[in-house]
């Protein structure tokens, strides 16, 4: 799945002007401090409770109140994908086998209520997630630190997690069962935000949780339909390099369907010239109609995020569990009509790698069976007269129902003409959004041939490869994506290895070799790589959009 995610100044007297605008969006000129953002969004802000809250780079809404260990770095680009300190000093210090990870927290954070922060406020924090009422946020710290697996929490266990130790009010330890070269991103996720244990209030804290960033919650209606945010006077630019905070007040309305945000950006009136949305693509249509207004089209962000899009094979299911048939369908693929169907070059680009073609993952430049740019009819019918099927076949492809130009039946369709072209007969299988969930994560019901996606929890190959590839974390009984149930020792020693690098750049190369070795397998066709496009309101400037989420970054946003 991103975001991809730091002068003692009071806060009446912080920056005026603010630093030079990294954009000429929104009329030009410094971005000034002051105004009200408006953010336009589909999708409610539920459970905004930083235990409950499954973000990457600290999120993008959530990281204007809650701040943790590391953050996304806040620039345009690949040089977004970085990760940097943010209550603490600067990154974590590892062991020699990254088992163990030390931070120091730096001083002068303050709660919203002018509180100091200690490390004690993030450990219980941490330890927050781990109550089953509190479900939702990323699994990583069950599995990886020492006890995790069978800690239910401060609620059951009021002794805490061993595990996590706070030898002073500015030291945190972590202690992990198994090396995680990544810790340091990992550390970017709201579960590490701080909670003032007096604070507390379960399942409550969502409605006013206490903030360490530059905004505090007013206001939290219709589970997060209605977030007002309003600044927080303890917050301090000293301590926070990150955030620019130029609005003085956030309005977050939710609940909006996608035609109408649009509908409203694209006019841009009112209080709508200085909003923004954090979850709404143009879509095709909506896309070519804004390209041909010079004035609009200069309010659109471009994104890249790393995600693929590919069909995957179930090798149980015959005949995929021959890898001349899978090679068949992987020459016979038209990327060119697949791209169409996805809204056109301007939204998708072509993939011929799994890893996302970006160089924090790893990418690996490959093509292991080039179809060109409209499919290898002639390669693919040898290989299927290879396999015993020189009068073609028929197979089946399931995919979703839900129009979301990716595992939707614009996709199928064209997968389905271009295959028939090698001789291959493609029946369509069609399934509501939640059955079809269901059914391609299901490792006993899964289909031999499905539509299928995936992104970066961090913008680093490890999320990507491992989840998919890694045999020990095929799941037998409950939700299992590695769908081609690979169990190769050569492929997870490599995974355990890289996972002991701290060095990015040098894991980077190796995650992109294993991809390269695990593409030669054929267990997946990989498609195209997503392209976002996003309206943003006329009078928006400073518009950030990083390669670690793809999306404009609202903590860096100016209305003025």
């Amino acid at each position: 799945m991103a975001s991809a995610t730091l002068v003692v100044l009071s806060v009446g007297a912080a920056a005026c002007a603010g630093p030079d605008d990294k954009s000429a969006a929104g009329g030009g000129g410094k971005p000034q401090r002051g105004g009200t953002l408006t953010v336009l969004n589909s999708s409610p802000q539920s459970d905004f409770d930083p235990a409950r809250l499954y973000t990457s780079g600290g999120g993008n809404v959530p990281s204007l109140v809650f701040r943790t260990l590391t953050t996304r770095n806040r620039e345009d680009g690949a040089e977004g994908t970085k990760v940097v300190p943010d209550l603490a000093e600067g990154l974590g210090k590892p062991s020699k086998n990254a088992t163990v990870w030390t931070y120091k927290i730096k001083k002068g954070v303050k709660f919203e209520d002018g509180t100091p922060v200690t490390t004690k406020d993030i450990k219980y924090g941490i330890e927050r997630s781990f109550a089953a009422e509190l479900s939702g946020g990323a699994p990583f710290l069950r599995d990886w630190l020492i006890g995790g697996a069978t800690y239910q929490g401060p609620y059951k266990d009021k002794k805490g997690l061993d595990s996590v130790e706070t030898p002073d009010d500015q030291t945190i330890v972590f202690r992990l069962n198994k090396p995680v070269g990544d810790f340091d991103y990992v550390a970017t996720q709201t579960s590490f935000a701080p909670v003032p244990k007096a604070k507390d209030k379960g399942t409550k804290y969502e409605e006013h949780p206490v903030s360490t960033g530059p905004y505090k919650v007013v206001k939290n209606s219709g589970d997060g339909e209605r977030l007002q945010l309003e600044r927080n006077p303890h917050w301090s630019a000293e301590t926070d390099a990150e955030r620019k905070a130029y609005p003085d007040k956030i309005d977050v309305r939710s609940g909006l369907n996608s035609s109408v945000i649009n509908q409203r950006l694209s006019a841009s009136q009112g209080a709508d010239a200085a909003a923004i949305t954090t979850d709404t693509n143009l879509g095709p249509a909506e896309l070519a109609k804004v390209s041909g207004d010079k004035k609009l089209a200069a309010q659109v962000g471009t994104g890249h995020f790393g995600y693929t899009n590919y069909l995957a094979f179930n090798p149980k299911v015959k005949p995929f569990d021959d890898p001349k048939v899978r090679q068949a369908i992987a020459y016979a693929v038209d990327r060119t009509s697949v791209i169409n169907a996805a809204g056109g070059s301007s939204l998708a680009e072509p993939a011929t790698t799994f890893l996302p073609n970006q160089e924090s993952f790893g990418y690996t430049k490959f093509d292991h069976f080039p179809a060109g740019a409209s499919g290898n009819a002639k390669k693919a019918k040898e290989l299927l007269k290879e396999a015993g099927h020189k009068d073609g076949l028929t197979i089946t492809l399931t995919h979703s129902n839900d129009k979301n130009f990716e595992t939707s039946p614009e996709i199928a369709t064209a997968l389905q003409d271009a295959l028939k072209k090698a001789g291959i007969t493609v029946k369509l299988q069609g399934l509501e959004d939640n059955d079809y969930e269901d059914k391609v994560h299901d490792a006993k019901d899964e289909p031999g041939l499905f539509l299928a996606h995936w992104g970066a929890d961090w913008p680093s190959g490890g999320p990507f490869l491992a989840p998919i590839f890694d045999g020990r974390q095929i799941v037998e009984d409950g939700y299992n994506f590695n769908s081609s149930f690979l169990n190769d020792k050569s492929v997870n020693q490599e995974i355990d290895e890289i996972n002991q690098l701290t060095d990015h750049a040098a894991a980077a190369k190796r995650w992109g070799a294993l991809d390269k070795k695990i593409g030669a397998k054929a267990l997946n066709v990989p498609l195209f790589h997503p392209v976002y496009k996003r309206l943003y309101g006329k009078d928006v400037k400073n518009v950030v959009i990083s390669d670690w989420t793809g999306v404009l970054d609202v903590s860096q946003v100016a209305v003025k």
